[in-house]
Parts: structure tokens; sequence; C-alpha cells
């Protein structure tokens, strides 16, 4: 349990983070950014693993760097989903999952 709460709290610092530094991508606090962090957590369970299993090949094929194509929409979905969490066009999302992605492993190495 103690795991699954430090991995949110995580996320959630994760996600300030890149939209302080990633332009086009705004959260309204950290609030909004623990409730974006269960969001992008469903979305990747839900439909992200869907995406990722129908283009597996292209995934092969791009030697896994389409997973930050993915990574992407994900956010993006996340975002339309919940009020006061933006990311405006698929250039800041696409850098938007490649941060995040960076930042949360540097963050979990800290600990």
């Amino acid at each position: 349990m103690r795991h699954v709460l430090v991995n949110w709290l995580l996320n959630a610092v994760s996600l300030i983070i890149v939209a302080a530094v990633v332009p086009g991508i705004e959260i309204a606090g950290f609030g909004t950014a623990l409730i974006a962090a269960v969001v992008i957590g469903f979305v990747n369970a839900t439909l992200g693993l869907f995406l990722k299993i129908v283009t597996f090949p292209l995934t092969l094929i791009t030697l896994g760097a389409f997973l930050f194509v993915i990574n992407a929409l994900m956010l993006k979905v996340a975002a339309a989903l919940l009020p006061g969490f933006r990311v405006r066009g698929f250039l800041p999302a696409i850098l938007g999952a490649i941060l995040l992605s960076l930042v949360h492993i540097l963050l979990r190495s800290l600990l």
C-alpha cells in the first residue's frame, strides 16, 4: 500500500514539474495533479494497454519510440477528461510524455 501511495505522489510531482517546464501543459494545482495522476494511470491501464497491443508491430519497427506517441495520446485523453489539466497540442503532449517518463525515473531513483 505504501508503494502505491509513494508512486502516486511521485506521478503528481512529476506532472507539476512537467507542467512548469513544457509550454502548452497546464495544471491548476497539486490537487489537480493528484487526480490527473489517477486519471492518467486509469487511461494507460485501459485504453493505453489496448493501443499498445494493437500497435505492437509499429512499436517493434520503431524500436519502442512509438510508445511515446501512445503516451502522448494518453496525456491528451486524460486532459480532455479532467478540468484544470490542459495539454495544448500534440508537440507539448510528446514532449510532456518523454519528460514525464524521465522525471518520474529520476524521482524514483532519488528515493
